[in-house]
């Protein structure tokens, strides 16, 4: 009989923990929260200081009775839930349900499931931090209070199924205001002057840069004409050569937010499948009984915070030392805490630097051993010297038109040996040099290209950009940028074209709502000051009542206002231009739950739906009847297909394209990866050459 019984979250962490502390402790999971406020109703009372009203979470009746039974069988309770606000919630909820005293010490809290880590985490119990939990209840209950109020108000005036948030409304607002942006752009006409140069039959490459030493501005032909009539000759005397020494340091380890967006950089992971298969890495792997078991491979994945313990640390010198020489150790410095981090926990980091991603590649599954690579790879990195770089800049002169040429050559690969960001520059920093250049002598310019250019707009966010940007303004937590994202997507006011956020006509007339009646959701100011006030909360600054009172009393007020003055709003269906097959009625666009979709404008007499389908100008190889169309599975991946089907069911995951292999003849595909689209034939080895 075990003496102590010990609470997490999940089935994986339970197994995973019991097997480190031994037989006389039992553990149970409680599958998540036990506790929350009902779905049917507010379950705050705004007149009674907002005391929300919880409940047993529907079919959770069963896992509460046996925790029950479980606990009533031990000496001691332990609440060891995740370690962050939401985690202290859950645990403060059990101890509630469970009948334990909060101000008992019974909450136990670790970064890291590891052997030592558990057990060192088990001398050290702790009382239940409220700060946390009101923390937590604050968030909770605002957001209830604005979703809860707004949400029934848009089911009134615009359609059922809709919903408002601080967050989400945040970031559909940035992902629109972008579109607006984008479609008021004027371009604007600029050029650039080009030159490719010869020394001793070498080529490099310069661009102009000034003239009689001032910078000049070319905005159009005109402008390029005057340089290039000022030029006598094609002779170029190299003015001065500057040489210097860069260093290049290493980024951070990951916290929750880049490792979501460089994951989707170079792994083209949703930001919601990085925080699932972190969590599998997290709670435990089966190494093996060589190995030790299910184990945690990875530190707690909700944090914003690049701090390293000093046993991460010393492990991770000793390791690099072993395998890469000291020379590629970097100096140790203090981690900089970065403006509103709550510094909780550990930066994201392997469990243990000596299990490399090659050790594992055999255990893991795909996606896990490419995002533990990535963690490991970023982690190892940040404790390696930095890259050294000799950098060479030349000034070419020709009657006071100057161009510059610049290369430089990577001396010292440091850091770089395991890892560069995803969002650096990946051509090899060696194939810019240029050749030996002397002040005084002459190069000869074997061409000059003047080059017209228009200016672009700004681009459409992708996950990875718009996280960034969440958290650069400061909306929202690490745990909040996934279900954020998946929320607003799944309630059809933006969707995802070529991997780039577009907004639909439903959260376009959504936000024009809320940006009138609810002005303080949508700003960016307010909604950094909630958070800074809900910081403070968890800090036990403030009180938690207090923050909600002073939201509350204006929100009420302009709660009223919209009751009265919003008015109903008309979604009409757009045409879809063809006729119903089964009643001949007009077809129509309407939006579903994984996008739009053509259905019969006489529902409900008529159920008639069907796909849209994107033709890509491509004859069906195998029924060579049909047209091959583009798709979308439910997770809204991209595949091609035949539009017989289900007669015909010819299926690609690359995009076909329109002409035959010219070795075999058979059909031709776009192969892309991370260095471009290669076409390929799917029959023999036939290739094209990449395309960036």
């Amino acid at each position: 009989m075990a003496d102590y019984l010990v609470i997490v979250e999940s089935p994986a962490k339970a197994k995973t923990i019991e097997r480190y502390l031994g037989k006389k402790y039992k553990v149970k999971a409680s599958m998540g929260h036990i506790r929350d406020l009902p779905k049917s109703q507010m379950g705050v009372n705004v007149e009674e200081e907002y005391e929300p009203k919880y409940i047993t979470i529907r079919g959770k009746g069963p896992v509460l009775k046996e925790l029950k039974t479980a606990a009533k069988k031990v000496k001691k309770v332990y609440l060891a839930a995740d370690p962050d606000r939401e985690g202290e919630a859950i645990a403060w909820h059990l101890a509630h349900s469970l009948n334990i005293d909060d101000t008992s010490e019974c909450r136990v809290v670790f970064n890291e499931i590891t052997k030592d880590a558990i057990k060192e985490s088990f001398k050290h119990p702790r009382k239940i931090d409220m700060n946390l939990v009101d923390a937590q209840q604050a968030r909770r209950i605002l957001d209830r209070l604005v979703g809860y109020n707004i949400s029934p108000l848009l089911w009134k005036k615009v359609k059922k199924g809709l919903s408002a948030g601080r967050v989400q409304s945040v970031a559909v607002k940035m992902i629109i205001d972008r579109e607006r942006e984008i479609e008021n752009f004027k371009p604007e006409e600029y050029w650039s002057i080009d030159g490719t140069f010869l020394k001793d039959k070498e080529e490099f490459k310069g661009s102009f840069h000034n003239i009689d030493g001032k910078k000049k501005s070319l905005g159009n032909k005109d402008d390029v004409d005057q340089i290039l009539n000022t030029m006598k000759g094609s002779q170029f005397k190299v003015e001065k050569v500057n040489k210097r020494e860069r260093k290049r340091n290493p980024s951070a380890p990951f916290i929750t937010s880049s490792l979501q967006q460089e994951a989707a950089r170079k792994l083209n992971f949703r930001a919601r499948k990085t925080m699932m298969v972190a969590q599998q890495l997290y709670e435990g792997i089966d190494l093996g009984k060589k190995e030790g078991g299910i184990t945690g491979l990875i530190t707690y994945m909700r944090t914003d915070s690049t701090r390293i313990s000093d046993t991460a640390k010393k492990e991770a010198s000793e390791y690099i030392t072993e395998h890469y020489g000291k020379e590629y150790l970097g100096t140790s410095k203090p981690s900089k805490k970065a403006e509103g981090a709550q510094d909780a926990h550990e930066a994201i980091r392997p469990t243990s630097v000596h299990r490399d991603p090659k050790s594992l590649k055999s255990i893991l599954s795909r996606d896990q051993y490419r995002l533990y690579k990535l963690i490991w790879d970023r982690f190892a990195a940040s404790q390696m010297a930095p890259a050294i770089m000799d950098t060479v800049t030349a000034h070419l002169m020709n009657e006071g038109v100057e161009f510059r040429a610049s290369g430089s050559v990577l001396k010292f690969k440091g850091f770089m040996k395991v890892y560069i960001e995803g969002t650096d520059d990946t051509t090899k920093e060696e194939d810019k040099m240029l050749p030996e250049l002397e002040e005084g002598m002459f190069v000869e310019a074997k061409q000059i290209d003047p080059n017209q250019h228009f200016t672009q707009p700004p681009p459409r966010y992708t996950e990875a950009r718009l996280v960034k940007t969440l958290e650069e303004q400061g909306i929202g937590r690490p745990s909040t940028y996934a279900p954020t994202l998946d929320t607003i997507q799944r309630r059809g006011y933006v969707t995802l074209d070529n991997k780039r956020f577009v907004p639909t006509e439903l959260g376009e007339i959504v936000l024009d709502l809320i940006r009138e009646f609810f002005p303080e959701i949508i700003d960016v100011d307010f909604t950094v000051k909630m958070e800074g006030d809900l910081d403070a909360v968890e800090e036990g600054k403030t009180e938690w009542v207090k923050i909600i009172d002073g939201f509350y009393q204006g929100f009420d007020k302009r709660l009223e206002k919209a009751e009265k003055e919003m008015e109903k709003v008309e979604i009409r269906d757009e045409p879809a231009g063809i006729d119903c097959e089964n009643c001949g009625h007009e077809m129509v666009y309407k939006m579903g739950r994984y996008g739009k979709f053509l259905a019969c404008s006489n529902f409900p007499e008529c159920r008639n739906t069907k796909p849209i389908l994107k033709e890509i100008g491509v004859k069906c190889p195998s029924c060579k009847e049909g047209n091959v169309v583009e798709r979308k599975t439910k997770k809204r991946r991209t595949f091609y297909g035949c539009d017989n089907y289900p007669e015909c069911e010819f299926l690609s995951w690359d995009k076909p394209i329109s002409r035959p292999c010219p070795k075999c003849s058979s059909l031709l595909v776009e192969k892309k990866s991370k260095k471009g689209t290669q076409i390929q034939c799917t029959a023999c080895d036939y290739k094209e050459e990449q395309q960036s």
